[in-house]
């Protein structure tokens, strides 16, 4: 992904590489179902409200002050990655897109709940 500001590269390993990866990813899903009408417009912004908060925490959890605040944000981080995957199943439940269409997307966010739970956990186990 370049950077159109000019910050120095994140390593492909970097959690907050991938969730802005998966940012981008719930931005364009978000933009199908705007496409849609109603309830899939509704359900489009949850989803991008909570898939693009995952990351927006992790970069502010960089800058904390202490490291509670470093727990709390990446807390939140990861409670946005679990509601995300609750949008995904909704998605998929209501029949607005296939299942088969979000499995990568679902995948990645479980991947990313599963990063920021053992994150919070060691950061816990350290305090």
């Amino acid at each position: 992904m370049n950077s159109e500001l000019g910050r120095k590269r994140r390593t492909n390993g970097d959690i907050e590489e991938r969730a802005l990866r998966f940012a981008v990813r719930v931005v364009r899903l978000a933009q199908v179902l705007e496409n849609g009408r109603g309830v899939s417009s509704v359900i489009g912004k949850q989803i991008l409200r909570a898939g693009t908060s995952i990351g927006a925490n992790l970069h502010e959890a960089k800058g904390s002050q202490s490291r509670a605040d470093f727990i709390s944000k990446c807390s939140i981080a990861c409670k946005e990655a679990h509601e995300t995957l609750y949008w995904l199943d909704l998605i998929v439940a209501a029949d607005l897109m296939e299942e088969r269409e979000l499995t990568g997307l679902a995948q990645e966010c479980d991947e990313l709940v599963a990063i920021l739970t053992t994150i919070v956990k060691r950061s816990k186990d350290h305090l």
